[in-house]
């Protein structure tokens, strides 16, 4: 059976020349990696894209290079996207809020109107 892919890594790699078991040697496989990056000190950070890369090392160098030149940028996370762990879309229903229990959310406090009245701004 003669795999017929048109990526040079397969090609290279020569899968089912001769069928036995492939073997893939340190830096053939390169992995995902999830970038993100902070636009300045206390900012959140932002998800910005993904590389390709054979290690963490050189995955920060890349991102350094595909995504820290474009805009504004002070620092930046690299993250193999294997390691991203979430929960399942059934799981959504552990994150339902109790409605009785408005208390809980500091949105109904009106701290800036109290500091505006206290600096003597209308």
């Amino acid at each position: 059976m003669d795999n017929q892919s048109l990526d040079p890594r397969v090609k290279r790699l020569k899968l089912d020349a001769d069928g036995k078991l492939v073997t893939i040697q340190e830096g053939e496989n390169w992995n995902v990696f999830e970038v993100f990056h902070q636009e300045k000190r206390g900012a959140h950070h932002e998800h910005v894209g993904s590389v390709h890369a054979p290690s963490a090392q050189l995955a920060l160098v890349f991102a350094k290079e595909q995504f820290g030149r474009r805009k504004k940028c002070v620092n930046l996370w690299v993250v193999r996207s294997a390691d991203i762990l979430a929960l399942d879309v059934e799981d959504e229903d552990m994150f339902a809020n109790n409605a009785d229990k408005t208390y809980r959310d500091a949105s109904g406090f009106k701290v800036m109107e109290k500091i505006n009245k206290f600096k003597g701004k209308k």
